[in-house]
């Protein structure tokens, strides 16, 4: 990759890098480091069909096979009952028309394209287009983010301590498979249009692969990327009218509340009893760090890149949808249940409350820290 490139993409993420870096420390940059240079300046996920992560952790055998977790038990009772068939059991022979009169693809108002005056003036028919592929691109984020949660979830069924762990743990891979399975199908045959990875998406999936800890796999992967899914799908499945996409986020819900649960029940105890102070510490700056990339993988430079790159500079862009009506929306909806399972691990001490209070994201922190795991509570929550 060229010099000159390679300083443009730095450029680019500055202010990335100037919000990450408010919590100064030096163990948790530096292992953040090496997944911010090759997703934030490489672009390595850009730049090939397929890319390599190292991997380095510490699988764990339990020959005497315990079984001394009832929570873990009985959620993994609730797996086995909840499984689906995405094949049958969602109706894709319905047709999928981003001009359906009836039937909105996305409602405006979780979209920030109303805040962008270039957007404004367009015919009907052209801001139809542009929901459709600011909608193609939030499902590729998923899309891709259930790809990284595949793999994480191998990983977590190898290092978590418990068997309970594991055997819950194997029902969540046949979970993140199925929901690469769906968003694949709809964003190929029925959207017709798959966005490339967030680069900011891929920095957390490279840190969460490469890192050999196996409570930093958990917290990165079920409490914050799991639980800012739960929220976005949420809002989405209440903002569509569409009624394939609104049943396969209705699947896709109940399963990420379990999931969500799991990396509570799996920390709760580990982070509230087994950690030094100073290791404490350094998981609640990973989460902090992890909480500024995902809420920056949603500014959509690649939709910009393709309908307004032309039009306005990136920084403007970025200006405009940090401080637009949908972010302030997004941030509520999306780490509604991030911060209060932070809260109820352990992770959200009076040392690092001010840099969350900074970036708006204590809306929420008392609020239930996660749905009963029951479709009717996950759907309303």
């Amino acid at each position: 990759m060229r010099a000159s490139t390679l300083a443009k993409n730095v450029v680019d993420n500055l202010g990335v890098l100037r919000d990450a870096t408010q919590v100064v420390n030096l163990k948790v940059l530096k292992s953040m480091l090496g997944p911010a240079w090759r997703g934030l300046v490489e672009q390595r996920a850009k730049r090939s069909e397929i890319t390599e992560i190292p991997t380095a952790y510490t699988a764990r055998f339990d020959w005497a096979y315990h079984r001394d977790q009832p929570e873990l038990a009985s959620l993994y009772s609730k797996a086995k009952a909840s499984q689906w068939n995405a094949e049958t059991d969602l109706d894709w022979s319905i047709e999928v028309d981003p001009h359906h009169p009836e039937r909105t693809l996305i409602m405006d108002e979780i979209l920030p394209l109303e805040q962008v005056p270039a957007y404004r003036g367009l015919p009907r028919r052209q801001q139809q287009v542009q929901k459709h592929g600011l909608l193609s691109w939030m499902l590729s984020q998923f899309l891709h983010g259930e790809q990284g949660a595949l793999f994480a979830a191998c990983q977590l069924t190898e290092a978590v301590s418990s068997m309970d762990g594991k055997f819950y743990g194997s029902t969540q891979v046949v979970d993140e498979g199925r929901h690469v399975e769906v968003f694949h199908r709809y964003l190929t045959e029925k959207l017709g249009k798959l966005y490339q990875i967030n680069d900011n998406l891929y920095v957390l999936i490279d840190a969460l692969m490469s890192d050999g800890r196996w409570d930093i796999k958990f917290l990165s992967m079920q409490i914050m990327i799991e639980g800012l899914a739960l929220g976005a799908f949420g809002t989405m499945r209440h903002h569509t009218e569409e009624p394939l996409l609104k049943e396969l986020l209705r699947y896709v819900i109940t399963d990420e509340a379990r999931h969500v649960h799991f990396g509570v029940v799996a920390l709760r105890d580990y982070y509230l009893n087994g950690l030094t102070e100073k290791e404490r510490q350094e998981r609640e700056d990973w989460a902090f760090e992890t909480s500024v990339l995902m809420r920056n993988r949603f500014l959509a430079h690649e939709f910009y890149d393709e309908f307004y790159g032309h039009v306005m500079r990136r920084s403007a862009w970025n200006r405009l949808i940090l401080e637009s009506e949908f972010m302030s929306r997004f941030r509520t909806s999306m780490f509604r249940r991030i911060v209060p399972n932070l809260k109820r691990i352990g992770l959200l001490s009076e040392r690092i409350r001010p840099h969350y209070q900074k970036l708006g994201l204590l809306a929420f922190e008392h609020d239930k820290a996660a749905p009963d795991l029951t479709t009717h509570e996950v759907l309303a929550a």
